[in-house]
């Protein structure tokens, strides 16, 4: 019977207990790790997420911005290879228009036999007659030269032509490449903020989308009251017009209107109708007219923020401007005090 007993389990000690410990630390961080065997992070408050989705969208309105600058650097690329090509054709023609030219006298020197002009005179019968015509190939041939260098000329310019077209290409492909990164992360900072706003009760979402995303609440509506004060000059005042018929048009990423805006797109179209052209992204907005300073502003500047200068609006008084905010938030008037100030553009 005493040899089918279970040995009595000796306890640790020393060196031997140290390392009992160790492996017994070691297995309960590992089963930490292993998912489904820690506990669930809680669930986010509202406010958590609205501060996410907010973090999201200003990362995804730097990015736009990104985009649009890289769509007008494409665009300007594509149309000087445009102008290339075109300017290449017409000198192509030209110079095939000479090559006939020389063409059709080689050919002419051919049929004529070539003989050499001493030979050509011992076999005239008429010296006189000979020296004159020799004269006047003479003159020719130092024309036909002129042309031959016009010709060599034409096939330089031709040739480099085509090489700056093809470097101006392989720039247009890199371009190209990066607007297709910048759209990609555009939409999946967009996609990833839908994703938290889905996590939000019907209520809690219905507030979000009333107010900026900024921390106060905007007004969308056509029927706004307009700012107190005047514009200073009529393009101003034309801006503001445009702003204001813009009201409850949707946030669009990349749009310039007239259905939809992104925020530069929407100051840009305002302007735009006052005949002003400004360029399309907001850290080249913020350089298309004098600055002013926050206590100088007048109906009409151009209003920035955050540090990157990555959003813009339209001053219309009164400590309110008019700006297109985010996706999900209409063209709308906010304070702006409601973001971070970064400074001020007087257009005209």
């Amino acid at each position: 019977m005493a040899a089918h007993r279970k040995p009595k389990q000796r306890p640790y000690t020393g060196s031997a207990a140290r390392t009992a410990a160790t492996l017994a630390l070691a297995g309960a961080a590992t089963a930490a790790a292993l998912p489904g065997s820690a506990h669930a992070d809680p669930t986010p408050t509202a406010a958590q997420v609205k501060a996410e989705v907010d973090r999201l969208y200003r990362e995804a309105e730097v990015a736009t911005e990104q985009y649009n600058g890289a769509k007008v650097k494409a665009a300007a690329t594509a149309k000087s290879i445009d102008a290339m090509r075109d300017e290449a054709a017409r000198k192509t023609e030209r110079l095939n228009a000479s090559r006939e030219a020389l063409g059709s006298y080689a050919a002419a020197q051919y049929r004529a036999g070539g003989l050499d002009p001493s030979l050509q005179l011992a076999l005239s019968s008429d010296p006189d007659q000979y020296l004159q015509r020799a004269s006047y190939v003479e003159r020719a041939a130092a024309g036909r030269a002129d042309e031959l260098r016009t010709v060599q000329r034409q096939v330089a310019e031709v040739a480099q032509l085509r090489s700056e077209a093809a470097g101006q290409l392989a720039e247009l492909t890199a371009r190209q490449a990066d607007l297709k990164k910048r759209k990609a992360t555009v939409r999946a900072k967009l996609s990833e903020s839908r994703k938290l706003l889905a996590r939000l009760s019907p209520a809690e979402r219905a507030a979000y989308d009333a107010s900026d995303g900024g921390g106060g609440a905007g007004r969308a509506d056509r029927s706004s009251p307009r700012g107190t004060d005047r514009a200073p000059n009529a393009r101003a005042a034309e801006a503001i017009a445009f702003a204001y018929g813009s009201l409850g048009k949707p946030y669009v990423w990349g749009a310039t209107g007239p259905s939809s805006f992104d925020c530069s797109g929407l100051t840009q179209a305002a302007w735009r109708s006052a005949g002003v052209s400004l360029p399309r992204t907001t850290y080249t907005q913020i350089n298309a007219g004098q600055r002013v300073s926050r206590s100088e502003l007048a109906p009409g500047d151009l209003v920035f923020f955050f540090s990157g200068v990555s959003h813009v609006g339209i001053y219309i008084g009164n400590g309110q401007m008019i700006h297109a905010p985010r996706p999900g938030a209409p063209v709308r008037i906010a304070p702006i005090d409601q973001m971070p100030f970064a400074g001020a553009t007087r257009v005209a």
